[in-house]
């Protein structure tokens, strides 16, 4: 039996169902009998209905989808009383954390308004974040220690597609932000499965250069930075397809174009500037300036945005501190494509960007047998937030500082040096 798949905009079906076949042959490589978990926003169903087929074709166990509703999160800040804004959900996520847990495969389509929570009061937010992270984090540990293959893809949402291309027509904007999504998904191509294929072996190239130069500290320089990043002890790049802890081979981001590890929690020196915006949760936070001491933000101001940004940075003693450092080159074709997403799964793919917050496991030798504590005796940061901002630009260069302080370029004018 078929199901009839009704797009309700301009875009390509063909190169949606490549994106589906994408997502579950290469993002998460789906073993046969392994159930997923799936989320969504509720347009996106055309997408969660053909990545099911092809998740059912690969010998899924079970799918469950998961659906988010922009109207009724709305309904919640407009009529909710002031209590409901430090509750969660933890049925849910205690359900997910079961789920993987138990072996389940796990797959969120982005998609959503990224200005839907603009006009809303920014504490009810924060606060309604917080609890959201909290109840959130056992499920969390699991995808962000890699127990589990994971991945995620992109749907072109009319909102999103509006605020991306507001001055278009409604059919217009979406099908310019399909077309977009799908040339950084690299599924406009005749081989998808085959283009990254050879995408990943370029990144693990980069990848096996860099952890073969067991460089302490990188340093960053350029307008309105000046800046050391230590790098944890025993650390190890990442980047493209890598083994999650159950075996099976996964791209966690698509699109991805970086190379990342883990920063050493308490030594980060100087200040730094972004290079581009970070959406987030309704606010657009431009211009960011910080200041670090010992790894820890001591100061921060934006010119747009500022209080959210401080509101982010007193989640938690993590937050003031960075979990990863990323090396994306400027002539990305997420950065060429000259297109602001609003999205940070795009945007942080194009520019060189760190991260706030929680670190990834992954990015040690053996991560994979390192308990939290073991981690954290290596530098790993811990947080209930991980959120990417840019740095990186075509005027930005960086070295690679090995323990007696001596420089190796890695990158020049926002390019790889070599």
């Amino acid at each position: 039996m078929t199901v009839e798949t009704r797009l309700p905009h301009p875009i390509d079906l063909k190169a949606l169902e490549k994106l589906a076949e994408v997502a579950v042959h290469v993002g998460l490589n789906l073993a046969e009998g392994q159930d997923l978990v799936m989320t969504a926003p509720i347009e996106a169903q055309p997408l969660t209905r053909l990545i099911t087929r092809h998740a059912y074709r690969a010998g899924a166990g079970v799918v469950t989808t998961i659906f988010s509703d922009p109207q009724a999160t709305l309904e919640r800040f407009e009529n909710a009383h002031d209590a409901s804004f430090d509750k969660a959900a933890n049925w849910l996520y205690e359900g997910m954390g079961m789920a993987y847990e138990r072996g389940a495969a796990r797959l969120a389509i982005a998609g959503d308004d990224p200005m839907l929570l603009a006009s809303q009061d920014p504490e009810k937010v924060a606060r309604a974040n917080r609890a959201n992270s909290t109840a959130y984090k056992p499920a969390l540990e699991k995808i962000a220690g890699f127990d589990i293959n994971w991945n995620i893809v992109s749907y072109p949402s009319l909102a999103w597609a509006k605020t991306v291309f507001p001055d278009d027509p409604d059919a217009m904007a979406v099908a310019k932000l399909a077309k977009a999504i799908f040339a950084a998904s690299r599924v406009d191509q005749p081989d998808p499965v085959a283009a990254w294929k050879e995408h990943n072996d370029n990144l693990h190239a980069r990848s096996a250069w860099l952890n073969g130069k067991r460089f302490s500290a990188l340093r960053y320089s350029g307008p309105g930075t000046d800046l050391t990043i230590g790098l944890a002890d025993e650390h190890e790049w990442s980047g493209g397809a890598s083994p999650a802890k159950n075996g099976i081979i996964c791209n966690p981001n698509i699109p991805t174009e970086e190379v990342f590890t883990t920063p050493h929690r308490l030594r980060v020196e100087g200040h730094v500037s972004s290079t581009k915006p970070l959406s987030h949760q309704g606010t657009l936070i431009d211009d960011i300036r910080v200041q670090f001491e010992g790894g820890r933000i001591v100061h921060a101001a934006a010119a747009k945005g500022g209080d959210v940004l401080n509101k982010v940075l007193d989640t938690d003693e993590g937050a003031r501190r960075l979990g990863e450092v990323a090396l994306v080159p400027h002539s990305s074709p997420i950065s060429a494509s000259g297109i602001l997403f609003y999205n940070t799964l795009f945007d942080e793919n194009a520019s060189c960007h760190i991260a706030l917050g929680q670190c990834y496991s992954k990015c040690f030798i053996d991560g994979d047998k390192l308990s939290a504590e073991e981690i954290a005796a290596r530098g790993g940061n811990s947080s209930l937030i991980h959120i990417d901002w840019m740095i990186g630009s075509d005027k930005i260069d960086i070295d690679g500082l090995d323990a007696d302080g001596n420089a190796t370029p890695v990158m020049r004018g926002g390019e790889w040096a070599d």
